[in-house]
């Protein structure tokens, strides 16, 4: 055996080598893959092939192909054809801030295990709160993604609002929440990991505009306390993942006042709209929220995955995870914000507050203005495209950059259509030309896209229709016989 191999690892002159070669090699892709320039924005593999030359390469690759391969065998957000996942297109600073942060590797359970980021990670919470409406006693954290935030964020309903210490005792009684049916399923997903089961995710049926029916949540509400169980919580969506559509916060909270429950808002992907001056009014009444959960990975032009969790009682967000690590952590009469192993699910954690800082430092809030409002626009010209074209209908008109629509034919019934618009996506999957994803609403297949990328424009998307139109030709004979 080398002994020297672990030293090995970490020559300096090495990663000097390695380091430039990837900055250029990353470079390249990015004037590639936004102006366009690459033909493809996904080159498609069946996963067992992927599967098995990465198991060849693992034998037989070398370093220097390594990074070339990575570009090849992946989807490249930063073209202005990704049209799919809620998937951020970061800035190419923020990939600076990732490396220095995989670097130095500072764990931040700890104040002296990450002073910098600690400090930074305060005063984007801060202006985050101040955005949001709150007042000074509010407190924030960031974490690792959407689902973690809004875990801790019902963690922390059912420690404030829940009597018993369920924490350290255990359930007593059958818990509940409220949530819209369109509502991301990672809600569902930290409800059950709480305990909730299903009788206690109490869905709340949508409107024909797919916002959650208030008469729907006052009435499944007194249901579920007729029924035995104690509700602690409702969540808004801002907006739902499937739609893009905003619950009236507005009313949700004034409903949650009235009824002393805790009012949790899910603006992963929509609470960026605090920044923009056009389209906040689409979070009217967020400030009557408990809690708010904001991903920087999506609209903020962060890389995955940082997500804000802000809480509008700072107490909140000091006394979710009552435990004790006395090796790290000392008791405190004064507030403890910098110490974040006391407020977040994970005992370590990136120094993700870096992206958030840097980006306001150098681009300032205008930047996220800019960027949301574009995109929420371009999805209000798509959906004039999609109008103006009687091969396509829209789901609904959209309130965010996400959009839903199919292409149709008068011909053809509901199931066959459905087939159509799945087989029409899987081509555009396999071609790699452009990229979108799908969901289903009330039974009808859709097409769906999000438009995430500053680089995509009208003409794209026009051009988009015109390969969906094609590529439908081409697979109807098949549909309708």
């Amino acid at each position: 055996m080398n002994y020297n191999v672990p030293h090995t690892a970490y020559d300096s002159e090495e990663f000097r080598k390695h380091g430039h070669g990837l900055i250029e090699l990353l470079a390249q892709h990015l004037e590639q893959t936004t102006t366009g320039k690459s033909p493809k924005t996904i080159n498609w593999n069946l996963p067992e092939n992927e599967l098995n030359f990465w198991k060849e390469y693992l034998e037989n690759g070398t370093l220097e192909d390594f990074f070339p391969e990575i570009l090849k065998r992946t989807t490249h957000v930063h073209h202005p054809r990704y049209v799919g996942h809620q998937v951020g297109i970061p800035a190419p600073l923020t990939a600076l801030t990732g490396l220095i942060a995989a670097m130095l590797n500072n764990g931040m359970a700890v104040y002296e295990m990450g002073m910098s980021p600690t400090a930074m990670e305060r005063i984007v919470c801060d202006l985050l709160a101040e955005r949001i409406g709150y007042s000074d006693a509010s407190r924030g954290i960031l974490t690792s993604g959407g689902t973690l935030a809004n875990l801790t964020a019902l963690l922390a309903a059912r420690k404030a609002k829940v009597d018993h210490d369920v924490w350290n005792k255990g359930h007593k009684q059958q818990l509940g929440i409220l949530v819209s049916e369109e509502a991301h399923y990672c809600v569902d997903r930290a409800a059950k990991i709480m305990g909730l089961g299903e009788t206690g995710i109490i869905k709340i049926p949508v409107t024909s505009e797919y916002c959650m029916d208030m008469d729907q949540l006052r009435k499944r509400y007194n249901e579920a306390i007729a029924d035995g169980i104690q509700v602690f919580a409702v969540v808004g969506s801002a907006p739902s993942t499937a739609t893009g559509i905003y619950d009236d916060l507005e009313a949700v909270g004034k409903f949650a006042s009235e009824n002393g429950l805790w009012f949790h808002v899910d603006g992963a992907h929509g609470g960026a709209a605090i920044f923009s001056t056009k389209y906040k009014s689409l979070l009217k009444g967020i400030e009557l929220s408990d809690s708010v959960v904001i991903d920087g990975h999506k609209m903020l032009m962060m890389p995955t995955i940082t997500t804000a969790l802000i809480f509008k009682n700072g107490e909140h967000s000091h006394t979710t995870f009552t435990q004790k690590a006395d090796y790290l952590l000392i008791d405190s009469d004064e507030e403890d914000w910098f110490n974040g192993g006391k407020r977040t699910f994970e005992c370590t954690k990136s120094m993700m507050s870096l992206h958030w800082y840097i980006l306001l430092k150098v681009y300032g809030e205008q930047m996220f203005d800019q960027n949301v409002t574009q995109l929420y626009d371009l999805a209000k010209d798509f959906a004039n495209l999609l109008e103006s074209d009687p091969a396509f209908e829209l789901a609904l008109p959209p309130m965010s950059n996400i959009l839903c629509f199919r292409f149709v034919d008068n011909n053809m019934g509901l199931k066959a259509l459905n087939q159509l618009n799945q087989s029409i996506r899987q081509q555009l999957l396999e071609e790699g030309e452009f990229y979108l994803v799908q969901t289903k609403l009330k039974g009808v297949h859709y097409l769906r896209t999000t438009l995430m990328n500053p680089f995509t424009t009208a003409d794209h998307l026009s051009q988009l229709m015109t390969k969906i139109k094609r590529v439908a030709e081409s697979l109807r004979p098949q549909m309708i016989n």
